[in-house]
């Protein structure tokens, strides 16, 4: 977008503030992967020197609170529902990921405590794949069929990368 996306607007709100507004209606949200946040929500920087992607930042988050179940959410999918993230939690798995139109939806999934393990042995290797990670843990894959019985349409994973795309999803979800 040419600048943080963090920042952007969606409505009277940026971005990050409008997904950590929705994160707060299920949990106690952190901003990873990055030293300040707004409000009273905590901010921590990635732990690894070298951090680049949302694996390191899950990394991050599942080593500074041992023995949670994070949500991961990307701060461009500012469409969240939490609704939608209430049901990701109540299913089984190490990871538990929304597919739609084929892809993973990494950005806006849970992921247990066993998943630390994973994600150190891929970062490790130098790779920065949380696909890559998915291959090492008991992972439930949500279906469209699945996902939509919940009342989802997709907009809690939507991608918000250019001001098309914010435009887009505008006239989609608001």
């Amino acid at each position: 977008m040419g600048f943080d996306k963090a920042q952007s607007m969606v409505g009277a709100m940026t971005m990050l503030e409008t997904v950590l507004e929705t994160a707060a209606l299920i949990g106690d949200p952190v901003v990873v992967g990055r030293s300040a946040a707004p409000g009273d929500v905590p901010a921590m920087p990635d732990e690894r020197a070298d951090a680049r992607g949302p694996l390191t930042g899950l990394e991050t988050a599942l080593t500074l609170h041992p023995g949670r179940t994070i949500v991961l959410v990307a701060v461009d999918h500012p469409f969240l529902r939490a609704c939608t993230v209430e049901h990701l939690l109540s299913l089984e798995g190490d990871a538990v990921v929304p597919v739609h139109d084929g892809w993973q939806q990494v950005t806006c999934a849970v992921y247990r405590p066993v998943f630390l393990a994973a994600a150190s042995s891929v970062l490790d290797t130098g790779h920065r794949s949380i696909i890559t990670a998915l291959d090492l843990v008991r992972t439930r894959l949500v279906h469209e069929a699945e996902w939509r019985s919940w009342g989802e349409d997709g907009r809690s994973w939507f991608g918000v990368d250019t001001p098309d795309d914010l435009a887009d999803g505008h006239d989609r979800y608001r």
